[in-house]
C-alpha cells in the first residue's frame, strides 16, 4: 500500500504522494530559544527526525527545514534581565538546543533559518499581503484580516465564530476584528527592532514560518509538522497568510504529535515537574530517552515516569544484548560448518523486514515497529541455540538489527573499549613499525589509539599511555 500518514487537515489516514516524485519538502516548527528545552520539546524533535529517517530509508530525498525563533517577547525579557543583547541570548540557547538534539541522536536539519536572518523576506511577505488586501497597517502594527480568508479554521476544524468565542484574544482597538493577528509589531522601548515601510518594529510570531518555508522550500511543501499545541493558532495562521500570499495550497500533509505528561500530570513549573531534556539525557542517556519516546504512537499523548523509563531500559537492553550475543557467536562460527537452517532463516529475516516496513508505512507506527524488532531478537536468540549456525545467517541477523534500529535513530552496535592488553599489543606493533621505518602504519596505529581516547607519551624509558 505504501506510506500512509494521518493528515490533521482531513482527520484521516491518507496515501503519501509527494509534489515531486522521490522528493520530500518538510518543514517542522522549531523552538523559541530563550531557555533550555524541556522533555516535551524533545518529543517532536525525535518523532519527526524518525519520520525523516524513514522517508530516506524508503528511498526519498528529503529536504528538512526547522526554524529557530530568535526574536520574541520572552527573548527580549531575558536579554533585558541579563543586560545582554537578544542575539547573545539566542546564540547561547540555539547552541544548547542543537547540543541537546545531538545527545538524542536527532540529525541536524538541512536548513536551520533564524528570524534575524530572514527579516527582508518577512517584510516582503507582509507587504505582499497588504497589497493583496489581506492585511492592514494600524499605528505601526500590521494585522492579517482573518475574515478575508474564507477557509480560516479549516485545520482546527472550527468555524470563525467558534474560534472567536474560544480563543484567548486580547482586547485591542487597533484591530478590525478580534481574531485578526499581528504580522508586524511597532517598536517599543527596550526592544530589538528593524526598519520597515510601517516604521521601526519586529515580526510577529506566525509570519516567520511562512516566510522561511517560502524562501527555502517554495510555495508548496509536502509535510508541515509540529506539536498538537501548534494547530491553533500558529499553524492555522500560517495556512491563512501563506495561501493568501501565494494562492496555492501551503502543505499537503499536516502532522502533529501528542503531548507529554509527567507522572500523569501536565508538565508545569508550578507543579515542580518541569524536566529539562538535557538533565534527563545526562541521567538516563539520550538513547534511552529516544527509545522511550518511540514506544508510543506519535499522535497519542504519552506519560513520562521513572518507572516507565526503567521498563524502556529493560527493553533496549534486550535488543543490545541480542546484538552482542550475535557478535560474540560470529567470533567463533566457522563459515564451512554444515548449516541446514540457511533457507529457513533467510525467509524469517525477510518476513521480519517486511513486517517492520508495513508497521512504519502505517502512519509511522514506531510502537508496533519496536514490537517487530523484539521479534527479531526472539528469532535471533532461537537461531543461536542451534549447534551449527552459519556465518551468513548470524551476520544477517546483526545487519537487520542495525538496519531497523538505525531507522529509529538508535545505535546498538556500541564501540567496545580497548582492553589494556590490546593497547599494549598495538603499541608494540607501532614500535616495531617505527623500527622498520613503516611510518604509515605507525601513524595509523597512533591515530587509532587517539580515536579510542588513548594518549601516547614517548619517554626515555619507552612509550607510556593513558586514557583521556
Amino acid at each position: 500500500m505504501g506510506i500512509q500518514l494521518t493528515n490533521t487537515m482531513t482527520r484521516r489516514k491518507e496515501p503519501f504522494h509527494t509534489l515531486e516524485p522521490g522528493k520530500v519538502k518538510m518543514y517542522v516548527c522549531g523552538p523559541t530559544v530563550y531557555n533550555y528545552i524541556h522533555i516535551g520539546n524533545a518529543r517532536p524533535a525525535i518523532v519527526f527526525d524518525t519520520l525523516r529517517r524513514y522517508l530516506k530509508y524508503r528511498g526519498y530525498e528529503v529536504t528538512f527545514v526547522q526554524n529557530i525563533t530568535d526574536v520574541d517577547d520572552k527573548l527580549i525579557r531575558v536579554a533585558n534581565q541579563e543586560g545582554v543583547t537578544v542575539k547573545e541570548v539566542a546564540d547561547r540557547y540555539t547552541d544548547a538546543y542543537n547540543a541537546d538534539l545531538k545527545s538524542l541522536n536527532v540529525s541536524p536539519p538541512d536548513i536551520q533559518p533564524r528570524v534575524m536572518q530572514t527579516i527582508p523576506e518577512i517584510i516582503e511577505f507582509v507587504q505582499g499581503l497588504i497589497e493583496k488586501g489581506f492585511a492592514y497597517e494600524s499605528e505601526g502594527d500590521v494585522y492579517f484580516r482573518t475574515g478575508r480568508f474564507q477557509e480560516y479554521g479549516k485545520l482546527s476544524h472550527q468555524p470563525l465564530d467558534d474560534l472567536q468565542a474560544g480563543a484567548r484574544v486580547e482586547i485591542n482597538e487597533k484591530k478590525e476584528h478580534p481574531l485578526d493577528f499581528v504580522l508586524w509589531k511597532a517598536a517599543k522601548t527596550g526592544e530589538v527592532t528593524w526598519d520597515s515601510p510601517w516604521g521601526e518594529g519586529r515580526p510577529g510570531w506566525h509570519i516567520e514560518c511562512s516566510a522561511m518555508a517560502l524562501k527555502f522550500l517554495g510555495e508548496e511543501i509536502d509535510i508541515h509538522a509540529g506539536g498538537t499545541d501548534l494547530v491553533f493558532p500558529h499553524h492555522e495562521n500560517e495556512i491563512a497568510q501563506s495561501e493568501c500570499f501565494t494562492g496555492k495550497v501551503f502543505a499537503r500533509y499536516w502532522l502533529h504529535n501528542g503531548m507529554l505528561n509527567i507522572d500523569n500530570e501536565k508538565m508545569s513549573k508550578s507543579l515542580g515537574n518541569f524536566l529539562l531534556a538535557r538533565d534527563l539525557s545526562e541521567k538516563f542517556g539520550g538513547q534511552l530517552i529516544r527509545f522511550f519516546m518511540l514506544q508510543g504512537h506519535y499522535r497519542n499523548p504519552i506519560n513520562f515516569s521513572e518507572e516507565l523509563i526503567e521498563q524502556a531500559a529493560n527493553g533496549l537492553d534486550r535488543i543490545k544484548t541480542a546484538y552482542t550475543n550475535l557478535s560474540h557467536r560470529l567470533d567463533t562460527v566457522r563459515a564451512e560448518e554444515p548449516n541446514d537452517q540457511a533457507q529457513e532463516q533467510a525467509r524469517i529475516i525477510g518476513e521480519l523486514r517486511e513486517r517492520f516496513i508495513a508497521e512504519m508505512d502505517d502512519d509511522i507506527n514506531t510502537a508496533n515497529a519496536i514490537t517487530v524488532i523484539f521479534d527479531v531478537v526472539k528469532e535471533a536468540n532461537l537461531y543461536l541455540r542451534h549447534q551449527n549456525v552459519g556465518e551468513t545467517e548470524v551476520r544477517a541477523y546483526m545487519d537487520l538489527l542495525v538496519e531497523l534500529t538505525e531507522v529509529l535513530g538508535l545505535e546498538i552496535a556500541e564501540e567496545q573499549e580497548l582492553l589494556d592488553s590490546e593497547i599494549d599489543a598495538l603499541i608494540e606493533e607501532r614500535t616495531e613499525a617505527r623500527k622498520a621505518r613503516n611510518f604509515a602504519r605507525s601513524d595509523e596505529i597512533r591515530d587509532l589509539l587517539a580515536a579510542k581516547g588513548i594518549v601516547l607519551e614517548d619517554t626515555p624509558q619507552g612509550v607510556r599511555w593513558r586514557r583521556k
